[in-house]
């Protein structure tokens, strides 16, 4: 066979293989996105296909809306509590398997397994089981244990328990797959760097993690940061499942442009807008932080 037929043959089996996926990556993914850009610059109440063109008066609206500004603050207390969290909890579990010197795997495998469960099933779980805020709940149960008031988690009043319940879940569900991704940085560190640092005399512990393990962590550190970042963003089924669409005081950005473009009015061009506009400030925050930690660059 031809150096050329083999290239022709090559090609052939690639799109065979990769056809239907970038078929249905183009028809599912990337044009709604193309039609939502198209639906944003329209008033589409209740259709999909407007006529009523309204410029950027979508945009405008959104950003003067009260609602989708409340929903950024509570993207950021949500960011504020589960990013460092994660980071640090998921870091903490990395270096504890990392040690382990039998059953690694099996460890490795039970803190990953959360990551695997559904969004909805865990909230769901943690919302019928756990903090149902009935006295037969786990959480209440225990409170009872120590003679302490059984507390309404998931109420919206003061105070705001149910960012327990909310932030748990969370961390329940991604830590696994963030310790997986430090694992992975761990085993990239050559081992001459920590038979050096014992030569020249430095203590297993904390010099050694502050010395060599952490500044080698630096790219897996800021990735997982970024990823975390925008996760937190895109938080959904748990804030959906545990308190609902109608807590005004406690729900991002996903949850009230789902209720804005699936709602009673089924607003899909302020909706689109919306979602303009976090994917925007997603992207915007991805490169300032990419920016400030040095994403990308080689480790010194």
């Amino acid at each position: 066979m031809s150096r050329g037929a083999a290239t022709r043959n090559n090609t052939l089996w690639f799109w065979l293989f990769t056809g239907p996926f970038v078929l249905g990556l183009l028809i599912f993914s990337y044009l709604p996105i193309l039609w939502s850009l198209v639906l944003s610059f329209f008033s589409a109440q209740n259709t999909v296909t407007p006529t009523d063109f309204v410029g950027l008066q979508n945009y405008v609206d959104m950003l003067t809306d009260r609602n989708f500004i409340s929903a950024l603050g509570t993207f950021t207390i949500f960011a504020v509590f589960i990013v460092p969290l994660t980071f640090v909890l998921s870091l903490a579990l990395a270096l504890l398997v990392n040690q382990v010197k039998v059953a690694k795997a099996f460890f490795r495998s039970v803190f990953f397994l959360p990551t695997a469960c559904s969004y909805v099933v865990a909230s769901l779980i943690w919302k019928l089981s756990i903090f149902n805020g009935v006295r037969f709940g786990l959480a209440n149960t225990v409170l009872g244990w120590f003679g302490l008031d059984q507390i309404a988690w998931l109420s919206t009043v003061d105070p705001p328990w149910y960012w327990l319940p909310i932030v748990t879940v969370r961390l329940w569900l991604q830590l696994g797959f963030y310790m997986i991704l430090f694992i992975a940085g761990l085993q990239r560190i050559n081992p001459a760097l920590y038979e050096a640092a014992y030569v020249d005399g430095a203590k297993p512990g904390w010099q050694v993690f502050r010395f060599i393990t952490w500044p080698q962590l630096r790219a897996t550190s800021v990735a997982v940061l970024l990823l975390n970042l925008i996760a937190a963003y895109q938080a959904f089924d748990e804030f959906y499942n545990l308190i609902g669409a109608d807590a005004n005081f406690a729900r991002p950005p996903l949850v009230y442009l789902y209720k804005v473009s699936l709602g009673n009015i089924q607003d899909l061009g302020h909706g689109s807008a919306g979602a303009l506009i976090l994917a925007v400030v997603i992207m915007l925050l991805t490169l300032l932080q990419s920016k400030i930690f040095g994403f990308g660059k080689a480790n010194d």
